[in-house]
């Protein structure tokens, strides 16, 4: 059984006002046309199908095409997509059931009734059945009347209520089971600030959403999404495919591609990457003045000026136009002074509960824990 591993469309993402659209359909058409060659019985995207939870009329037309291009390229692939914490995950599970007997399978929604479940869609090959378990992103308030509460009737930790949501499920270990799923899981024995995360990812306040990885242990693999960087949790069996375009300036430099798993007889998993090439590269240019311009180029540039020579030419901004048409910002090295002490973090730097700790004064446990509680609740309005 051969599929592809995707996640981390983002759909519509305008990288620092910069609008991605042709590069993003450059980049879907890539992938259809490496299904075309390498004819994968599954297509699966962990998540994050869209960037905004309302896409653009052009994000959907876009999302469309790609679809159309994959059916068209590997009919015979059964492709499987679920919600990501960027999408409207009501919108993703419409006409759910109709799209299941064309072989697409959008579940936009987690079981939230004691009577669901995990949609699980099963394949066949000359080994056996292989079930594709398919996870969207989950909140506690989401799956809290089937999952429970806590003594004070609070919502359960986001690790707790994967773990009574997958727990709950009568996975068959003498079979080959697939978990798709785009939460944030850590490896075990690590912690949330180990994970390399990108300046992309919208992250919660004290990592309150990391889940252990040993959570996953009860499949054969695990097609991760939600952390843009590939990265792997645990050995080959479950990792993040990262995003096949890069989404901001922190993942300049990364090498995209689509991760091909191949499972053979139970035990019996292999991975390997097909490379995506992007129609723009994100590059970081760092030197002076003249040296920047000399590496003039097409691809999305972030320009970090050094040394004092022509910083404050009249025209630098429209040389460096100039030299790099689709430029995206230009920042100046800060000069190394005297060594004055430290210098306090600016407000941008702190998350919020520093923030209001800052303007409330010193604080008990109680009231720190209140003010978590507080902080994390308008986050999760703010990203519903």
């Amino acid at each position: 059984m051969k599929f592809f591993h995707l996640s981390d469309l983002h759909i519509g993402l305008k990288l620092l006002n910069r609008d991605l659209m042709e590069d993003q359909i450059y980049i879907l058409n890539q992938i259809a046309e490496a299904a075309r060659r390498a004819r994968p019985d599954a297509v699966v995207i962990a998540g994050d199908i869209y960037d905004r939870a309302v896409p653009s009329a052009e994000a959907v037309a876009a999302f469309d095409g790609f679809i159309a291009a994959l059916t068209d390229a590997a009919p015979q692939a059964e492709i499987m997509l679920i919600s990501g914490n960027h999408d409207s995950a009501p919108r993703l599970n419409l006409f759910r059931g109709l799209l299941n007997r064309q072989r697409i399978h959008m579940i936009g929604l987690p079981p939230q009734r004691p009577e669901e479940h995990i949609e699980v869609v099963t394949l066949n090959d000359g080994h056996g059945p292989v079930n594709f378990y398919l996870l969207p992103f989950v909140k506690p308030s989401m799956v809290k009347a089937i999952v429970g509460a806590d003594e004070s009737g609070n919502n359960l930790s986001y690790e707790e209520s994967l773990r009574r949501l997958i727990g709950r499920e009568a996975v068959d270990s003498t079979q080959r089971n697939v978990l798709v799923s785009h939460q944030f899981y850590i490896p075990a024995g690590r912690s949330a600030d180990d994970v390399a995360r990108m300046a992309s990812e919208i992250r919660t306040v004290g990592n309150i959403d990391a889940v252990r990885g040993d959570l996953l242990s009860p499949f054969d693999y695990a097609a991760l999404g939600h952390i843009h960087k590939p990265t792997r949790v645990g050995g080959e069996r479950f990792r993040y495919c990262g995003t096949p375009l890069a989404c901001s300036v922190s993942e300049a430099g990364q090498q995209k591609g689509i991760v091909v798993v191949e499972l053979g007889a139970k035990g019996d998993v292999r991975t390997d990457v097909i490379p995506l090439a992007p129609l723009r590269q994100v590059r970081v240019v760092t030197g002076t003045l003249e040296a920047a311009l000399a590496q003039a180029c097409g691809d999305y540039v972030t320009v970090v000026l050094t040394g004092e020579a022509g910083l404050d030419a009249f025209d630098l901004r429209d040389r460096l136009q100039a030299a790099f048409p689709n430029l995206l910002e230009i920042r100046r090295e800060q000069p190394r002074g005297a060594d004055c002490g430290p210098m306090p973090a600016p407000q941008s730097a702190l998350d919020p509960i520093e923030l209001c700790g800052a303007f409330l004064g010193k604080l008990d446990e109680g009231e720190q824990a209140l003010l978590k509680d507080v902080v994390n609740a308008v986050r999760e309005v703010k990203d519903a």
